[in-house]
C-alpha cells in the first residue's frame, strides 16, 4: 500500500522556519521524483520544488527559491522541505508527491499557517 505522511506543519510566526517532512512506503522511492505542492484556501494547489530521483538536482517556484529547500534521504525513503522566512503568504495546506511517470501519489497534507 503506496503512504506519503507529512508532518512538520503548525503555527510559525512571520520570519520563522518551519521543516516538513514526508515519510514515503509502499514503493521503490529512490525511483521517484519527489516534490512539494501547497494549496492556499480558495485556491489551485501549486508547484514549490522538487528534486529528481536520478541525479538529485532541484528547482524551485519563484516565490520560494532561496527561501525553501528540498531534500531528500533515500535511506530514509523521506522527502525534506525546509522553510526560512516564512511570510504570512505562506500559509497553506504543503502536500508531498511522489511522481514516476504514468504513477503519481500524494500525501494527506499538512497545515502551515504563519501568523503574528
Amino acid at each position: 500500500q503506496v503512504q506519503l505522511v507529512e508532518s512538520g506543519g503548525g503555527l510559525v510566526q512571520p520570519g520563522g522556519s518551519l521543516r516538513l517532512s514526508c515519510a514515503a512506503s509502499g514503493f521503490l522511492f529512490s525511483r521517484y521524483d519527489m516534490s512539494w505542492y501547497r494549496q492556499a484556501p480558495g485556491k489551485e494547489r501549486d508547484f514549490l520544488a522538487r528534486i529528481t530521483s536520478a541525479s538529485g538536482s532541484t528547482n524551485y517556484e519563484g516565490s520560494v527559491k532561496g527561501r525553501f529547500t528540498i531534500s531528500r534521504d533515500n535511506t530514509k525513503n523521506t522527502v525534506y522541505l525546509q522553510m526560512n522566512d516564512l511570510e504570512p503568504e505562506d500559509t497553506a495546506v504543503y502536500y508531498c508527491n511522489a511522481r514516476r511517470i504514468p504513477l503519481d501519489y500524494w500525501g494527506q497534507g499538512t497545515q502551515v499557517t504563519v501568523s503574528s
